[in-house]
């Protein structure tokens, strides 16, 4: 069969894999001049920045497209599991590791906030026991197809709901198992992981913790730039055919069916089409004559970013790879971003792949990723707000460092809602879709599938399963079953 995928994005590529390894002809367009989305790099006067996510977990999705596609993962994709996963400061001086082996984290935990063992290990069993419940469930299948309700393994799921915090939010489970509010708020951090608000999103998102802290938190040798590299290349030995700089300007629907793609240069018919393009944008401008479902498109966006990519004329060894610097105010930072405004003592995350590979700066430098949580674009304006916020960072990180930043700053990169917008289509900015701060989010996502339009399929973070790159991937391998299972 002949295929369509609309997107070279993780989800696409991923989607790509998969359908190439069972015969399918499979054609890729991309606006871009690229592959990979927001997963894309770039380098400004000797430095090297990965543009987008910087947090690898669940490597094992990324393995199994080469087990997929019959080739072995270690062959051509490398990396290490983090020893740190994150440093963690606050204003007070306090500064803590998560060390990724749960004896040594709850060590450091009670050391350095006082916080008995038993409270951390009761929280991470809290996440494990969720996860084990329902998250190969909930997160590897569709939600939206009755065969999937009529696993066995999702009835004990169901009956599981009432231990599950579906009711009540992640700040409240984090408080009744932590109590610290230093470590409560290092865990409600896990929130932004989807772009939700900790003191509004279920409960069920404390499951978050069980992938850095049991299964862990990676690196992957080259940075995460080479998660798209790597499968990029494996799609070409697989015979996909990529088209960049090819957009597609409209689904072409035919009695109710999907059957082709207008381009630029003509028509392509295809007996499937994916589109790992976001759902908002491929209803509103490729599907101009089709119904939309418009409660679904209308819902609340998740969180966007607003990061400074900083060359910087120094080393820290006190950081590590991933760093946040906490607002003293958490729950009035989040207020903000709810109101769409950005709070003028935010949380700061530094991202250094130097760290790793040094040969991402320059000798004794380092490439700082410097990131705030920001709201979707509204209308804000956000050329004040930049310069703001930017002004405020900087003095947030040279107070908590104590070393003046601004001054060791060689070179500038930015990136914010609105060139997040134009340069990977997220509607409105949003890194992840729609948010997740309401307790039904999983089951409000947009389906994997269209239940009007025969042969069309949907993937990547805005969709099913959700936003982050093994969710994206996850919604790859869900589209693959899905569509053959209809075969």
């Amino acid at each position: 069969m002949k295929i369509g995928i609309i997107g070279a994005g993780v989800a696409g590529l991923a989607s790509a894999v998969r359908l190439a390894s069972r015969g399918h002809e499979v054609h890729v367009y991309e606006a871009n001049s690229y592959p990979g989305g927001k997963l894309s790099e770039f380098e400004l006067q000797g430095y090297r920045f990965d543009a987008g996510p910087s947090l690898f977990t669940m490597p094992q999705y990324v393995d199994e497209l080469y087990r997929v596609a019959g080739e072995k993962p270690a062959d051509h994709f490398e990396y290490e599991r983090l020893p740190v996963v994150c440093h963690y400061f606050w204003e007070d001086d306090t500064r803590l590791l998560a060390y990724a082996e749960e004896e040594r984290f709850a060590g450091e935990v009670n050391d350095k906030l006082g916080v008995p063992p038993e409270r951390l290990h009761r929280a991470l069993a809290d996440s494990h026991r969720k996860y084990r419940l329902t998250g190969r469930i909930f997160l590897e299948k569709s939600l939206h197809r009755l065969d999937t309700w009529l696993n066995g393994r999702v009835l004990r799921a169901m009956l599981a709901i009432p231990g599950l915090d579906l009711f009540t939010s992640m700040d409240a489970v984090n408080r009744r198992h932590l109590k610290h509010p230093k470590l409560v708020q290092l865990f409600n951090r896990f929130a932004t992981y989807n772009g939700s608000n900790p003191y509004k999103a279920p409960g069920l998102l404390s499951i978050i913790p069980h992938f850095e802290h049991h299964i862990g938190a990676f690196f992957p040798r080259g940075g995460m730039y080479n998660i798209t590299k790597s499968i990029h290349e494996l799609a070409e030995r697989k015979g996909v055919t990529f088209h960049f700089n090819t957009p597609v300007r409209e689904i072409i629907v035919e009695e109710g069916r999907a059957v082709a793609l207008q381009l630029d240069e003509g028509i392509a018919t295809f007996g499937r089409i994916i589109s790992n393009m976001d759902v908002f944008f491929t209803y509103r401008k490729l599907l101009p004559r089709e119904r939309h479902p418009e409660r679904t498109l209308r819902q609340q966006k998740s969180t966007s970013a607003l990061i400074f990519y900083w060359g910087i004329r120094r080393q820290f060894p006190e950081l590590g790879l991933h760093n946040i610097f906490f607002s003293e105010d958490y729950q009035a930072e989040f207020r903000h971003l709810e109101e769409g405004e950005i709070f003028n003592d935010p949380t700061v995350y530094i991202n250094i792949t130097q760290k790793y590979e040094p040969g991402d700066a320059p000798e004794g430098c380092e490439n700082w990723f410097t990131m705030i949580n920001v709201p979707y674009n509204s209308g804000q304006d956000w050329d004040a707000l930049i310069e703001r916020s930017r002004k405020q960072i900087l003095e947030k990180l040279s107070r908590m460092l104590k070393v003046d930043i601004e001054p060791l700053i060689e070179c500038e990169e930015v990136l914010e809602p609105r060139t997040i917008e134009s340069k990977t289509a997220s509607h409105l900015g949003a890194l992840y879709g729609t948010s997740s701060n309401n307790r039904m989010a999983a089951f409000l996502r947009h389906p994997n599938f269209s239940s009007r339009i025969k042969g069309l399929y949907f993937c990547g973070g805005s969709v099913h399963p959700g936003g982050g790159i093994p969710l994206a991937l996850l919604s790859a391998k869900i589209v693959d079953e899905v569509m053959h299972s209809e075969a």
